[in-house]
């Protein structure tokens, strides 16, 4: 989705809106502690939803009682603040006054269905009849979004025009182009939300639950001819070895689509079993780093580039949590947890769930879809192994959207059912909240309400207090150097991003940065661009030597790659030191990492997150002077080591690569 909302961003100073009564939008969310009961309001969701019938007899197109229901339900794609507290609908790209078209259009697949899953999984939660029906419609509009026939069937039309005209191609462009020409991320939520809807009618309707389960077929059957035709295969991409049968090259996009057939299978469609559990040994693979190397465990989004990861869409790990207790398999569920307890822990005390790190943390905008993907993803492994450090890290992550972000905002309004679409890194609220924000909130708020304890947590800790983690050093920022800075010709390199201008060292070269005081150890890794076969090498005092060689290029989109590499040895000081020994030694910037990383919230409660990223067991205080807490240390498995009550500050040792939480 990160296409569309570039293309919304371009255009959004010239675009029309649709005129739609002000009394009728929900009022803005505002900053304020979250309301008590039930966290789910549909309300603002519901504002969204907007009816079109489209025209009969357009072939490849049908759905579930097309001739007795002709009118369809869709959720307009943005929500534009408008002043008095209100919103008005709009669609995507520019409008055509003439013939009321959009440039890309009214509705689309992406938020349609995720839809879907918000009102099936409400439904399923509370019984609310309201949510069935919603659920219900939404489910046919997906079906209709589908080709079921030609060379294409199975695919997804993305957009669709408020008349209800499909739009194949957009403006501006989309890929595949046209969208149902290939495999897509909205092929893989169409399979989400198939999978969830044909689980939750197969009781309820089963005449309803029959067709979602063929249109599941119809869907699962384009994977299997243009994605998993390739399941085993592997390709090189930056010198890692990735799998070939993701969709779309994206764990991410594999992920979505993991959800929905596990889902059948539980529900009894065997048929979707394979392609579940392919798919999720391929999502498996994309684990990568360890304690001490760049990603830290994290399962990376998109096989074309190891250099990336990105928040939003990131339910990997919920994906692989689900699909290892389905089939009972921990090689599934093992990268998920290396992610929860080296990654997620890595990023919520390096400042939240930005949007990217690609690989250096460029991209610190955060939004409700990256928050929410790891709210599912550690609930998830908290409901298959019932380790409470992931319910822990879920109730930390969920704050977010009630107040404990770097902007002290709540960002998901219980009283209006309001998410806004943005946080950016200087704290400013992008106070829109159209239909992909609202639907992640919902899903959070959701999942929270299906675990009340979590819920408690979150909406008792808006507040962050401390913070110490990752953080990042630009190498023209260095206070001495004889090298040369140069500019980018662009920051994006079609596989990562330049954070910023680049440092180039030639040989007995040299540079040195501050990376200030620190109580703890720290890893340093250098970010470092390099073409196929080129050697540097360079000696870093305190941190050893550093020998690289460009990887090949494999399938990522050009040749040379800006990847992180980690230093033999820690450091101690707050001046660091770099000789290039051999060949062009080419910078982007530096990570520096502590030893151990905190976070601590508070409000109402106060839950302090300590973090090892070390290689031994480290001893460290956690706790508060006067207030009493319980104290867990977890090592790197998420496996419960040792319970303490305190009544202030303790001494705790913390395995390697393992984390400690205080609730107070």
């Amino acid at each position: 989705m990160n296409a569309r909302w570039s293309a919304r961003i371009a255009a959004l100073a010239g675009t029309a809106v649709l005129a739609v009564p002000l009394a009728a939008a929900p009022a803005s969310a505002a900053t304020g502690p979250a309301a008590s009961g039930p966290l789910t309001n549909l309300d603002h969701l519901d504002f969204l939803l907007d009816e079109t019938t489209p025209p009969a007899g357009v072939a490849g197109h049908s759905t579930y009682r097309q001739a007795e229901e002709p009118t369809l339900l869709a959720p307009w794609t943005y929500a534009d603040a408008r002043d008095g507290g209100t919103f008005e609908r709009v669609g995507g790209g520019p409008l055509d006054p003439a013939t009321g078209d959009w440039g890309q259009g009214a509705f689309n697949a992406d938020d349609t269905t995720r839809a879907a899953v918000v009102y099936t999984r409400h439904w399923e939660l509370t019984g609310d009849a309201s949510s069935r029906d919603k659920a219900y419609e939404l489910l046919r509009t997906v079906a209709y979004h589908q080709t079921t026939e030609g060379p294409a069937a199975g695919n997804v039309v993305l957009w669709m025009q408020p008349d209800g005209e499909l739009n194949p191609s957009a403006e501006p462009v989309e890929l595949p182009d046209p969208s149902d020409s290939g495999p897509s991320y909205w092929t893989a939520r169409t399979v989400w939300a198939l999978g969830e809807g044909y689980a939750a009618f197969a009781d309820d309707d089963p005449a309803f639950a029959a067709f979602l389960r063929d249109r599941l077929a119809l869907s699962r059957g384009a994977l299997e001819r243009d994605v998993l035709s390739k399941y085993g295969q592997y390709l090189e991409s930056d010198g890692v070895r990735v799998p070939a049968w993701l969709i779309v090259d994206g764990a991410d996009a594999s992920a979505e689509a993991v959800l929905g057939l596990a889902a059948a299978v539980r529900a009894g469609d065997d048929s979707s079993a394979t392609a579940a559990r392919q798919l999720a040994e391929g999502v498996a693979a994309m684990a990568s780093g360890n304690t001490r190397q760049w990603p830290y465990g994290a399962v990376l989004p998109w096989a074309q580039s190891p250099a990336m990861w990105h928040a939003w869409g990131s339910q990997m790990p919920a994906a692989l949590a689900v699909a290892g207790d389905l089939f009972d398999d921990d090689t599934l569920v093992e990268p998920a947890i290396a992610d929860a307890t080296g990654f997620t822990t890595t990023l919520l005390t390096a400042g939240g769930p930005d949007n990217g790190w690609y690989p250096s943390p460029t991209d610190r905008v955060q939004i409700a879809y990256g928050a929410d993907s790891r709210v599912q993803s550690l609930l998830a492994l908290a409901d298959t192994t019932g380790s409470t450090a992931f319910a822990q890290l879920a109730a930390m992550q969920a704050a977010w959207f009630f107040g404990a972000n770097h902007a002290g905002a709540q960002m998901y309004d219980p009283t209006t059912g309001v998410t806004f679409d943005g946080l950016q890194p200087d704290g400013t609220v992008n106070r829109n909240s159209g239909a992909e924000s609202t639907i992640h909130g919902l899903l959070t708020a959701i999942a929270l309400d299906a675990h009340p304890e979590v819920a408690s947590r979150s909406t008792a800790t808006t507040t962050v207090e401390a913070r110490e983690g990752l953080s990042y050093i630009e190498a023209e920022d260095a206070t001495r150097t004889d090298g040369t800075v140069f500019t980018p010709d662009s920051s994006w390199t079609g596989e990562s991003s330049w954070s910023g201008d680049g440092l180039t060292l030639q040989p007995r070269q040299s540079a040195a940065w501050d990376i200030g005081s620190s109580e703890t150890r720290r890893w340093i890794e250098p970010v470092v661009k390099t073409e196929p076969g080129a050697t540097t090498r360079s000696t870093w005092r305190g941190g050893g030597a550093l020998t690289i060689t460009g990887p090949a290029q494999g399938i990522s989109p050009t040749p040379g790659a800006l990847l992180p590499y980690a230093l033999t040895a820690p450091v101690s000081g707050d001046d660091l030191r770099v000789t290039a020994l051999r060949g062009s030694l080419t910078l982007d910037g530096i990570i520096v990492r502590p030893w151990i990383s905190r976070l601590v919230l508070g409000g109402d409660a106060r839950t302090e997150l300590v973090h090892s990223s070390a290689i031994a067991p480290q001893r460290t205080t956690i706790g508060a002077d006067g207030v009493p807490s319980t104290v867990e240390v977890y090592d790197a498995s998420g496996t419960m080591v040792r319970t303490i009550s305190a009544d202030g500050s303790v001494t705790v040792v913390v395995p390697a690569g393992g984390l400690a939480v205080a609730e107070g």
